[in-house]
């Protein structure tokens, strides 16, 4: 690939962790992998990435069957290599943005955020799919400088067809989420349009389980369950499910 291109993703990644050379950390990806609630929507794999040093520690098994690559082999330049050739400008926009955001934030609150976007990655056959990436920081030092990241990566291309790529940083633990980044200027979003509890539901919607299924998961009725995909077709003003799903996507509700 363009060594420039690897050059600046590799620029990007190392100042997010203000060229500090972490520790040796002994990587409990057990305890990682229940982090995966946060994120799933749909088929998955999943990695841990050290941005100073722009390597990739751990690699889930699954990125073989989603994507045919060895867990084993797949670095942070196979990564590069393999993202469409038209979304990779926006990849390498967005991933300074994600810098620029983490770095401004007080130590405190580095842990307590995600960011997420889209974008194609290539089969090992040669076929495209779109895939939602999540981040979230799980090793900082005392200043807030990011030296380890948990990267979830979702198949959507049965959820979004567009090839509109948007930026989001979605808050955890009660803190604001920034939602579809475009510019230096960030805003929190203001509103909650759903409860707890249907974004609860949403969640699972996402992951294709029915009413039934849903209503089992957290102890409810059916009836409750269908009432409030009912409430949130209406409160969203989509039509269906996979409408709403869509949409959850684009605010970061799921």
């Amino acid at each position: 690939m363009d060594k420039l291109i690897l050059d600046q993703a590799q620029k990007i990644w190392k100042e997010i962790g203000q060229h500090k050379t972490p520790s040796d950390l002994k990587l409990e990806v057990e305890l990682y992998k229940k982090l995966i609630s946060i994120f799933q929507v749909g088929d998955y794999f999943y990695l841990i990435f050290n941005p100073p040093e722009m390597k990739i520690e751990y690699c889930s098994k699954s990125i073989a069957t989603m994507l045919g690559y060895n867990p084993e082999e797949f670095s942070a330049e196979v990564l590069m290599q393999i993202i469409h050739p038209d979304d990779l400008p926006f990849f390498l926009a967005f991933e300074a943005r994600v810098t620029d955001f983490w770095k401004a934030l007080p130590p405190d609150k580095v842990l307590k955020y995600k960011s997420r976007y889209d974008y194609r990655m290539r089969k090992s056959n040669g076929e495209y799919i779109r895939l939602l990436q999540q981040i979230v920081c799980i090793h900082s030092d005392d200043e807030g400088a990011v030296l380890r990241t948990f990267c979830v990566y979702t198949d959507i291309s049965h959820l979004k067809k567009s090839n509109t790529m948007t930026l989001s940083f979605i808050g955890l633990e009660g803190e604001p989420s920034y939602i579809n980044v475009k510019n230096k200027q960030v805003l929190p979003q203001q509103n909650q349009v759903l409860t707890r509890r249907e974004r609860e539901v949403l969640q699972f919607l996402a992951q294709g389980l029915n009413s039934m299924d849903i209503a089992e998961k957290l102890y409810i009725s059916k009836v409750t369950v269908d009432t409030h995909r009912k409430n949130m077709l209406n409160k969203t003003d989509t039509n269906k499910t996979l409408d709403l799903v869509m949409l959850a996507l684009e605010r970061g509700w799921v």
